[in-house]
């Protein structure tokens, strides 16, 4: 099908636009890598009107997609891990046009996997881990066990893709066959939340408490990103952690992950007067005892 799909990307590919193009071919019996599609086609672009432009199309019984994809849109996915799919993609693409090698070193970047981008991506793993972690509590608190289970299970997810994060490497769709080779105690609670024949209270009372020597044991590594941003700078408001350029990816999850760090003693909450008596705004500040 690639034939049939040249005069298409070689349009593309002679735009200074784009920054390069690869071709993700079906594999037998795995179509799930292609969305079921027999290929796809990604188009790297520097800039265009939408971040993400994908058409579709037909020849004889085949099918393939176009995904044209914006360079900040494509470091936004690889940033905060809301395109899992395109990992897997890069790495099993064939480059059929790259300007000024911008593919290779991408996708050799992504390979070798810089220690910055690792601790930005493992603090938004903990803190996402956190959120699912304290709802899940809250809920299991409260009796509702089945909506703890989905939680929970939530919440181990994320600590898998953390420990897959701390060991260098990307966490890929299949994050729990990687995890049991290396974490294999993560891998475990896993099969036990699932598959034991204990209660479901008890399996997930026994979780909760496994969970948490586990968070905190990731606690320093989880929060390094997070605690170095805020050392820069004496005192913080809550809007100003919220509109930090760097700190917006934690956005839905900074109250829980701000408590949590409050409760762990690694940010100190301090008291900035107002005009109302014995009304204060909330300021925070990285803790005494790390400065």
């Amino acid at each position: 099908m690639e034939d049939i799909l040249r005069p298409i990307y070689q349009e593309r590919a002679s735009q200074l636009n784009t920054l390069g193009v690869l071709m993700v071919q079906k594999k037998q019996k795995l179509s799930h890598i292609t969305d079921s599609f027999d290929v796809i086609l990604l188009v790297l672009v520097k800039e265009a009107e939408q971040p993400l432009f994908i058409k579709h199309y037909t020849y004889h019984d085949k099918k393939a997609a176009m995904h044209i994809i914006t360079e900040a849109k494509l470091q936004e996915w690889l940033l905060l891990g809301t395109n899992r799919k395109i990992f897997e993609w890069l790495h099993e693409a064939k480059i059929i046009f790259d300007r000024n090698e911008y593919v290779a070193e991408l996708k050799t970047e992504l390979r070798e996997f810089p220690f910055n981008g690792r601790k930005i991506k493992m603090g938004l793993e903990f803190a996402k881990l956190i959120r699912r972690y304290v709802d899940g509590k809250a809920l299991f608190e409260g009796h509702q066990f089945l909506d703890a289970y989905n939680y929970v299970v939530h919440s181990l997810h994320h600590l898998a893709r953390l420990a897959v994060l701390e060991n260098g490497l990307h966490p890929e769709l299949t994050v729990w066959n990687q995890v049991k080779q290396i974490e294999p105690e993560i891998f475990k609670l896993y099969e036990e939340l699932v598959y034991s024949e204990e209660t479901l209270e008890k399996r997930l009372e026994l979780l909760f408490l496994a969970s948490e020597f586990m968070i905190h044991s990731r606690t320093t590594i989880g929060t390094n990103h997070f605690l170095e941003i805020l050392s820069r700078k004496e005192v913080w408001q809550f809007n100003e952690i919220m509109n930090e350029e760097e700190l917006t990816p934690y956005s839905v999850d900074l109250a829980v992950l701000l408590e949590y760090m409050i409760e762990k003693h690694l940010v100190d909450v301090v008291n900035i007067e107002t005009k109302g008596q014995g009304v204060f705004h909330r300021g925070y500040r990285l803790s005494k005892k790390l400065s």
